[in-house]
């Protein structure tokens, strides 16, 4: 394990700690030591405070506290945003979202970080581009993420069935399943906040729609036939019957339970819903492939957490030091084998004995390589709003708007929304 950053390293991590285009100018702490806090989103898993307790008995006097926000990644930036806006001193390691690094930087509420401090060669590439805003490295990644999808392998074998590769396939055998088995079809996470901004998003991608925003925020590159095709293919489900209307409620927990009871054929989650359903009724009856799209594999949307430092943290230095030992090899093994969430080294999805135990991380390799973030914008929480609020009411029966026009209206509201100032 490292030891305290050197002054030399501190400053140079440091350096140039200015707000982003936002103007605020956050306090310069070069230094500070002693005890600190990680917020985060709440431990489902249980994974954390092990791992953290291995930090504070080697480092007694750099304590590090959890502090666990709700689990929702809305209310986990609202908390956050409150904080950071009162120039609190509280937090001090921000785990974020990795799609809030350009509105948090842009605010000045977070520090930029000297790259050498990190292997980010040693990184998935798309993960390190999460944390990268304006040329800058803003955070860290921690864990990573891309949406699979779940499929019952027992009532595929039992039909003679490929795990389908296209949303025909999908909706064939989510049709056929659903009238043989009376098991639901497919459901992802259709409730209207972040997850539905998120399923949309790979729906956009996967049916050839390209980026709904610029990689650097400042123009609507959604394409209206792509985008159009993505929300036909949700609300085709729904309409059909073959994606049941109570997934309308459904958030990342409601849809894993909805699977792990053995109530669908097919979900779209994330890499962490795997364990437990390895102890669930269906245990040795399901696997995971990548997500179907219009016309073969499709898209995920690129998930995870990257670690910041607070502008207004009086411990920067041993917060510093946390974040490059927390990301470093050998927690990164344990975040997976502990947390069953995807690490962010590249060397550790092609570890035989990892893949032995985790049998989707080839899956969840390609799933990563192949994702693509969410929107960049320093305004994302309005440009999510806007996304679940058009299609979520696209999706509620009885259907009275049409693709065309539900597409046209968000194209329009979020040209309003990057041209704010």
């Amino acid at each position: 394990m490292n030891r305290l950053v050197p002054l030399a390293l501190a400053a140079a991590l440091l350096a140039g700690c200015t707000a982003g285009t936002g103007g605020q100018e956050p306090p310069r702490r070069e230094g500070g030591t002693g005890p600190f806090t990680l917020v985060t989103g709440r431990d489902t898993t249980g994974y954390l405070r092990p791992l953290l307790d291995r930090w504070n008995r080697s480092r007694p006097a750099e304590r590090v506290t959890l502090l666990e926000l709700p689990e929702a990644a809305d209310e986990q930036r609202a908390q956050m945003v409150a904080n950071l806006q009162a120039r609190s001193d509280r937090y001090d390691v921000l785990g974020l979202d990795v799609v809030w690094t350009a509105e948090f930087a842009d605010a000045g509420w977070i520090v930029p970080l000297e790259r050498s401090m990190f292997p980010l060669d040693r990184f998935l590439p798309p993960v390190v581009d999460t944390a990268v805003y304006r040329g800058k490295l803003w955070a860290v990644p921690y864990t990573s993420n891309a949406g699979l999808l779940y499929y019952r392998k027992d009532l595929l074998a039992k039909e003679g069935l490929a795990p389908p590769r296209t949303w025909a396939e999908l909706r064939e055998q989510a049709r056929a399943l659903h009238e043989e088995y009376g098991v639901g079809g497919y459901a992802g996470q259709f409730l209207a906040y972040e997850g539905l901004t998120v399923n949309f998003a790979e729906a956009v991608q996967s049916a050839g729609g390209g980026p709904i925003l610029s990689p650097d925020g400042t123009r609507v590159t959604m394409d209206a036939a792509g985008a159009k095709a993505g929300l036909d293919f949700l609300v085709g489900g729904l309409r059909e019957g073959w994606i049941p209307k109570e997934s309308l409620s459904y958030k990342e927990e409601e849809s894993r339970l909805a699977f792990q009871e053995g109530r669908l054929a097919f979900a779209r989650n994330w890499p962490p819903a795997y364990g437990p359903a390895t102890q669930s009724e269906i245990a040795g009856r399901f696997a995971v492939t990548r997500l179907p799209g219009l016309d073969g594999p499709g898209s995920s949307t690129l998930g995870g957490t990257n670690l910041a430092l607070s502008a207004f943290s009086k411990r920067q230095k041993s917060a510093a030091e946390f974040i490059r030992y927390f990301t470093g090899l050998e927690n990164q093994r344990r975040v997976l084998t502990d947390g069953s969430f995807p690490p962010v080294w590249t060397e550790l999805y092609d570890d035989p004995a990892l893949i032995r135990r985790f049998p989707y991380l080839p899956v969840l390799k390609e799933s990563i390589l192949s994702a693509r973030p969410r929107p960049v914008s320093a305004n994302y929480d309005q440009v999510s709003l806007a996304i679940a609020g058009a299609v979520s009411g696209a999706l509620t029966p009885p259907f009275e708007e049409s693709s065309d026009d539900v597409v046209a209206s968000l194209k329009g509201q979020l040209n309003e929304i990057i041209r704010a100032p």
